[in-house]
């Protein structure tokens, strides 16, 4: 029974889930305390007032002013207090903190792929320091999946063609199960991963240990050489292409008149879809990489151009 339990409900394995579960129970707790005084009321009205039995029925109306106020306000208050304390829970859940370790994640089916800033890769395991927030990066190579951390009580969709953040901190060194959560296909419930957390030595002896061809940014230094991506953005080049030293995180004018931000998905964008969105001044004649690279080689790519930092300014 112990074991259903807690499959069913499982261990909290952070300050945020212990939140998490106390907001669950608090409101669970108020919904009984008006629920159950209705319910009991109902079976005795329904027993007292049966057909056949005799009782009272007038059906003048008796009303107490007092009473209707209370029923109104004391719940309307209640539900502000839980909407205020779960709204603070959403904006926690969906802010990472700003020293956050960031980790690559793509989804396949039927499988969980991890790429970490030092250049280590996992498939179907995630290993990663306690008391430490860890915010994922998460992107689709095909249909919709959902990374779900139940031990953690966080969950996100991942999405192709489109990236998507997930963060959390746990508390204690474990090995925890992650499920993919959206029906993505026939063997969606075998997508399964384990979360290894590990306590901070540890986790630098498995990052010593994990064999790794240089960090992340250097395995796309080397795609970006391989691809001859420097022969039209590199600083010799004859073809007038934008320059990517110092462009992540700038704004970027567009043909059409519009700026957008250069952050990761504009990048992947401008890989994979060349032409959705075109640089002023330049003309659209970059070719697209969409057959030609996956999502795990475009991650190491952009992890390259964000490296560049602000050498140099965007021209």
């Amino acid at each position: 029974m112990n074991g259903f339990f807690a499959h069913m409900w499982p261990m909290a394995g952070s300050a945020y889930a212990s939140r998490v579960d106390w907001m669950v129970m608090t409101f669970t707790g108020v919904m009984l305390l008006f629920v159950i005084p209705v319910v009991v009321c109902l079976v005795v009205f329904t027993w007292r007032y049966r057909e056949g039995r005799e009782a009272v029925r007038d059906s003048t109306a008796i009303g107490n002013h007092k009473l209707e106020i209370a029923w109104i306000v004391i719940p309307f208050i209640a539900a502000m207090i839980l909407f205020g304390l779960s709204a603070r829970l959403f904006f926690e859940a969906r802010t990472p903190p700003v020293d956050a370790l960031e980790i690559q994640l793509t989804g396949k089916q039927w499988m969980w792929k991890f790429q970490h800033a030092s250049g280590q890769r996992e498939l179907n395991a995630l290993h990663v320091p306690a008391g430490r927030p860890i915010k994922l990066n998460m992107i689709s190579e095909d249909v919709i999946h959902s990374f779900y951390i139940p031990v953690m009580r966080v969950k996100q969709d991942v999405l192709p063609g489109r990236y998507t953040q997930m963060w959390f901190q746990a508390d204690q060194p474990g090995t925890y199960q992650v499920y993919c959560a959206e029906f993505c296909g026939t063997d969606h419930s075998a997508m399964l991963a384990k979360l290894v957390v590990q306590t901070p030595a540890d986790y630098t002896r498995w990052l010593g240990v994990a064999d790794a061809p240089g960090s992340l940014a250097e395995q796309g230094e080397a795609l970006y050489q391989q691809m001859g991506c420097s022969g039209c953005h590199g600083p010799s080049a004859a073809v007038h292409a934008p320059k990517l030293e110092g462009l992540y995180g700038r704004p970027v004018p567009l043909a059409d008149g519009s700026v957008v931000n250069a952050d990761a998905s504009y990048l992947r964008d401008s890989i994979l879809l060349p032409q959705k969105q075109v640089a002023a001044g330049y003309a659209p004649i970059m070719p697209t990489y969409s057959n030609v690279l996956d999502e795990d080689a475009v991650v190491r790519l952009v992890a390259y151009i964000q490296s560049l930092g602000n050498t140099e300014p965007p021209r």
